[in-house]
């Protein structure tokens, strides 16, 4: 244990000195500073993406050049340098050698990333969106999230998404926890609107907190899900974090209401130019009672998100990932610990941001317990759910996996006020499903996989 120390104590100086020599003249020392962390890479496992970087940064034309140049030049030195040292070094070269560790005794998953609702509240209330249903009024104590973040560090965890309800509703605990745990990397999905000043030059001095911006579109598709006015808010917020170089992205969830114009290279560019690095792109999920199922994006939608995203990753200046159709590059679904997990505002440990069914609860059991309790332990033992990696979803792509997981295990419905059902909430799955693996079958053998006989 203490040469494991010492080995990251050693890596630790060697990568802060090699960010700060790195801002000296990034143009010239991008590349070895690649080499650099290939050394650190001693067991191979970030070799395809070390090597894929290093083919993308060595042409100066590429795109992904100009989104690494601009982190030089249109993000706050200081900030870029804490973001840099803890994504680098603790989510990725210590956080996952530690994950590894623990997955290799306890045989379980354990997550890269860990999702955590600070407040069931929200200031909005969009079209389709569960939140409200939690009853706004349901909070994790700083204390409790203290702790989430305590533990999940001694896993390997360094990572960390605030959720919701709004998380700014919490704004002080939030910055709080930066504070505290300043080796983290904090990020936030959030509508923006409570973003103002005084909260941006909170960022700037703990330098560890990024908000994605959730944004349907233009102002019409956003206004018309989450209510009249949040569109203006949502440009002043970027407007702000411009200003002062701060990093953020943004989080859209396509519908089969706004597809066209999320996928349109007019949004990408208009994202681009307000400011944003990257890009989550999710699809939308009918959970709970008021659930609106004719919002499902088409299988021609997903397929036009499919090919868009391909699209642009070799264009645009911007960091995308859409959660459904890059299952190829992740081996299928993250949820369930595997890359990810959600704790909602009650303390309820889910699978997924999606999946409202749980057996555990953080104020009755340690995390490592969860991942080892039988709802987690469905989750890994039955990855990925269908060989054609396109179908990730155990309930959106492949309805019925999760309702076997969740009967056999005795998980419940985390709705508090109106339970889900499984098999309703499958049910609303099951046409969408049935096109959509018409299509993906076929995606996946135009890009060369092939499928079991049963399936092809």
């Amino acid at each position: 244990m203490a040469e494991n120390t010492l080995k990251q104590q050693a890596q630790g100086v060697a990568i802060r000195t090699a960010i700060n020599w790195l801002d000296k003249n990034p143009e010239e020392n991008i590349p070895k500073m690649i080499d650099w962390l290939d050394r650190f890479d001693t067991k191979g496992t970030w070799s395809r993406h070390i090597n894929g970087a290093r083919k993308q940064l060595e042409n100066k034309d590429s795109n992904w050049y100009q989104l690494v140049m601009s982190l030089f030049t249109e993000i706050n030195t200081g900030v870029r340098k804490k973001l840099f040292e803890n994504f680098v070094l603790n989510a990725s070269l210590i956080g996952w050698k530690k994950q590894e560790e623990v997955r290799q005794k306890y045989d379980c998953n354990v997550p890269w990333a860990i999702l955590f609702d600070p407040t069931s509240a929200c200031n909005l209330h969009c079209t389709g969106c569960w939140a409200a249903e939690y009853g706004n009024r349901l909070n994790l104590t700083y204390e409790e999230m203290d702790s989430i973040v305590t533990q999940a560090n001694e896993l390997g965890t360094y990572m960390f998404l605030f959720t919701g309800g709004e998380p700014l509703v919490r704004k002080k605990d939030i910055i709080r926890l930066c504070e505290e745990h300043n080796d983290c990397v904090f990020l936030s999905f959030t509508n923006s609107t409570l973003i103002d000043e005084a909260f941006a030059d909170e960022m700037l001095r703990v330098k560890n907190f990024i908000p994605a911006i959730s944004v349907e579109g233009f102002e019409e598709a956003t206004d018309d899900r989450r209510g009249h006015g949040t569109y203006q808010a949502v440009i002043k917020a970027m407007g702000i974090l411009k200003e002062r170089k701060l990093p953020f992205g943004i989080s859209c969830c396509y519908t089969s209401a706004n597809t066209d114009v999320i996928g349109s290279e007019e949004y990408f560019d208009d994202m681009i130019a307000k400011g944003a690095k990257f890009a989550w792109f999710f699809t939308y999920m009918p959970c709970g009672q008021a659930a609106v199922p004719e919002l499902l994006a088409t299988a021609e939608q997903r397929e036009f998100m499919y090919h868009q995203i391909r699209k642009f990753r070799k264009t645009k200046p911007i960091f995308t990932m859409d959660f459904w159709n890059d299952g190829e590059y992740v081996n299928g679904c993250i949820a369930g610990g595997r890359r990810y997990l959600h704790i909602n505002a009650n303390g309820d440990i889910e699978p997924c941001a999606f999946i409202h069914y749980s057996d555990s609860n953080i104020r009755q059991v340690d995390l490592l317990d969860a991942l080892r309790n039988p709802l987690f332990m469905g989750y890994h033992r039955n990855q990925p759910f269908n060989e054609n990696l396109l179908r990730p979803c155990p309930v959106l792509d492949n309805p019925g996996r999760l309702t076997q997981i969740v009967e056999e295990t005795g998980a419940k419905s985390t709705d508090l006020e109106h339970p889900d059902d499984i098999h309703e909430f499958s049910d609303r799955c099951v046409e969408r499903a049935e096109k959509w693996a018409v299509t993906a079958d076929r995606l996946w053998r135009e890009s060369g996989h092939t499928l079991p006989e049963n399936q092809a």
